[in-house]
């Protein structure tokens, strides 16, 4: 059997505030409600106390990417991620071209609240890359 789909789910306080975070940075879109619902407030009405709006998800409109699931959990994040989004901005160039593409994603993120992080630059082995975060504190990086 083959996998079709693969969904990256994020532990976080304010899935809402996480998921619109994350549409913007990469132009993903709300899902459609599920079947007999019209709309996402009248699912979660639907939902018992205690379940309702506890999570949220984001799609690849042009359905290339995997879906993103952002869920309320009560601990809140204390160590490093395990596993981290790259953000592929500077695929294909080197140098001073690449480094500018990070720069201008990351002006373009920050006022959105992530938080740059360390830039990593080229080694001869691998490209330039600008560590970051989001606006709860999980790591991503502008590759």
């Amino acid at each position: 059997m083959s996998i079709k789909q693969v969904q990256v789910t994020f532990d976080c306080a304010e899935p809402e505030r996480v998921a619109r975070f994350w549409r913007a940075v990469l132009g993903h879109e709300v899902p459609p409600p599920p079947e007999g619902f019209a709309t996402w407030d009248d699912f979660d009405r639907a939902q018992p106390p205690g379940y309702q709006g506890p999570a949220f998800a984001s799609i690849d409109p042009s359905d290339g990417g995997p879906r993103l699931f952002f869920q309320r959990v009560p601990e809140g994040k204390v160590v490093k991620n395990r596993v981290h989004l790259d953000v592929r901005v500077g695929t294909g160039l080197v140098g001073a071209e690449r480094l500018a593409a990070l720069e201008a994603e990351c002006a373009r993120l920050v006022p959105l609240g992530a938080v740059r992080g360390q830039l990593l630059l080229a080694d001869g082995v691998d490209e330039s890359c600008l560590g970051m975060q989001d606006v709860e504190g999980n790591e991503f990086c502008l590759d």
